[in-house]
């Protein structure tokens, strides 16, 4: 990937994506580390729940992530994003940054890891869908079918998983999967305009307005009790997922494509469910190794499916 600076300081930065074989198999492992650093979203927000409200986890990481990224921002002198891409960036910021995190976080205080995973699983199909609807894209019918086998096999398996019924948290859940969908959509187009870690930098810069005030609010009002869980689970959502997570995950889809890279995020459910079961004590239930294999023929196909 070449990235090269625009004669004007507020001019967009355009990104030439390499589209070789090299440029694609680089593009697979960045979206593959974002799906490793998303899958353990869930255990560290159930560990940031042990110390924080679930309004305060939400509002501090987003100010932990944003200073993080403003320092990248201000050490580098990255000029500020031209006027056509900041309706972009605040479809980010509101799917990524603010939603997603509000209404999981909202669901794990009655759901386990394993239910919330349904989302993940619904992730990959409805970010194809938006995308297809927002670019024009159109995926093959074999990339298709394959999503939907899928996503129908991550869903059996997680909804199984919770005992077969469907909790209070749902609509929460669902919810944030169709914003999070957006944010994803419409941050992999504008990593093809600028580089992929300033799209998830200035995502975070731009709630600031919304999450200090918001931070101070929750903390005088939720308790806090500081713990190493917590602690731990407050830093990993804050640099892990919200910076290191997405920079990757927007790099590898500004390579390989927004439909290819979102099936990647079908092995997020199962991965998330192994780091349950060694983080948060949580049992893994015994179909989860045929769950897993179906899913990697399914990934398999859908990165072999032309458009």
């Amino acid at each position: 990937m070449r990235v090269e600076n625009s004669a004007t300081a507020s001019a967009p930065i355009a990104v030439t994506v390499n589209g070789g074989p090299r440029g694609r198999k680089y593009g697979i492992v960045q979206a593959a580390l974002g799906v490793v650093a998303f899958s353990l979203t869930f255990p560290a927000t159930a560990w940031g729940l042990e110390g924080f409200g679930p309004w305060s986890l939400v509002a501090v990481r987003s100010v932990l992530a944003a200073v993080i990224a403003a320092v990248c921002l201000l050490a580098l002198r990255v000029p500020v994003p031209a006027r056509p891409h900041r309706a972009g960036l605040a479809v980010v910021a509101a799917g990524v940054v603010l939603g997603f995190p509000l209404l999981t976080t909202l669901a794990l205080q009655t759901s386990t890891t394993a239910h919330a995973a349904v989302v993940v699983g619904l992730l990959p199909l409805t970010t194809a869908v938006l995308s297809a609807l927002r670019t024009g894209a159109r995926p093959s019918r074999a990339f298709w079918l394959a999503a939907l086998a899928g996503a129908a096999a991550v869903v059996a398996f997680t909804v199984r998983q919770s005992g077969g019924t469907l909790t209070g948290a749902d609509a929460y859940l669902f919810a944030a999967l169709l914003v999070c969908a957006a944010g994803y959509t419409e941050g992999g187009r504008l990593a093809r305009v600028m580089p992929g870690w300033q799209v998830a930098s200035w995502a975070v810069v731009l709630c600031l307005p919304l999450t200090v005030p918001g931070a101070l609010l929750a903390l005088a009002h939720e308790p806090v009790h500081l713990t190493a869980h917590a602690v731990a689970g407050v830093l990993w959502v804050a640099a892990g997922s919200q910076i290191f997570g997405l920079v990757v995950w927007y790099r590898g889809m500004a390579v390989i494509g927004v439909p290819k890279a979102s099936q990647l995020q079908l092995a997020q459910p199962l991965l998330t469910l192994v780091w349950s079961v060694l983080l948060l004590g949580e049992h893994l239930a015994p179909a989860a190794p045929l769950t897993a294999v179906a899913v990697v023929v399914c990934i398999a196909v859908t990165q072999r499916a032309r458009g």
